[in-house]
């Protein structure tokens, strides 16, 4: 039986966290839907409210500690990403937006994400459109396009149970996560690879390649 691994980023700052709670739903659901396509999952938690300091330290010196290193990896590594953050003046918040700023550019290409949010209000609930869903389209991921908005009033509704709205949107969406991640077309080998800073260091290219590829032109993704 093959494996895939999911790692799902929460950007929730209270304990306990409506955002937490709302990555948890997605994970789950997340796994029995790939589980259900016989496939065995392996889902790791990465919480940036504990890697606050990490992520500052990383904008102002360009180097991360080891416990955001692991973290970057882990994303790097993961065959799907849940990304959850709480709404912050209509968008996304600060500390959610500077760990996707510190990912050096290609590691979500062509990566299946699934977008949570929450807030306070149902006011906010475009969110994912109008902010998320374009900062991962400019990361080249494949977004999932059912994304799960879940407002106070939804936790408190519907107790976050199986007949509840939201717990159909989270079965929605894992659904169609689950077909990215672990269906039998290959998409994300569809898209063409980007060489990273590490592939450079492991494989470094050769510098007759390098003078060819200035003299083409910068690629195109």
């Amino acid at each position: 039986m093959s494996s895939k691994r999911i790692v799902v980023v929460s950007a929730g700052l209270s304990v306990p966290s409506s955002t937490r709670l709302l990555a948890d739903m997605l994970a789950e659901a997340s796994e029995r839907a790939v589980e259900a396509r016989g496939v065995e999952v392996e889902v790791q938690h990465v919480e940036l409210r504990g890697l606050a300091h990490a992520l500052t330290d990383n904008l102002l010196t360009g180097f991360p500690s080891q416990e955001l290193a692991a973290a970057i990896d882990a994303v790097r590594q993961a065959d799907g990403l849940i990304a959850v953050t709480p709404v912050f003046s209509a968008s996304y918040s600060g500390l959610f937006k500077t760990f996707f700023d510190v990912l050096e550019l290609g590691v979500l290409d062509a990566k299946p994400v699934l977008l949570g949010a929450t807030a306070g209000t149902a006011r906010h609930s475009l969110v994912i459109e109008h902010a998320l869903r374009p900062l991962f389209a400019y990361l080249h991921a494949i977004v999932v396009p059912t994304g799960v908005f879940a407002a106070t009033e939804d936790f408190a509704a519907t107790g976050a149970g199986a007949e509840g709205e939201l717990h159909k949107r989270v079965e929605r969406a894992a659904g169609e996560f689950a077909a990215l991640v672990a269906g039998p077309v290959g998409t994300a080998s569809a898209a063409p690879t980007r060489r990273l800073v590490e592939d450079e260091f492991e494989h470094p290219t050769d510098f007759a390649d390098l003078l060819k590829r200035a003299s083409d032109g910068p690629p195109e993704y």
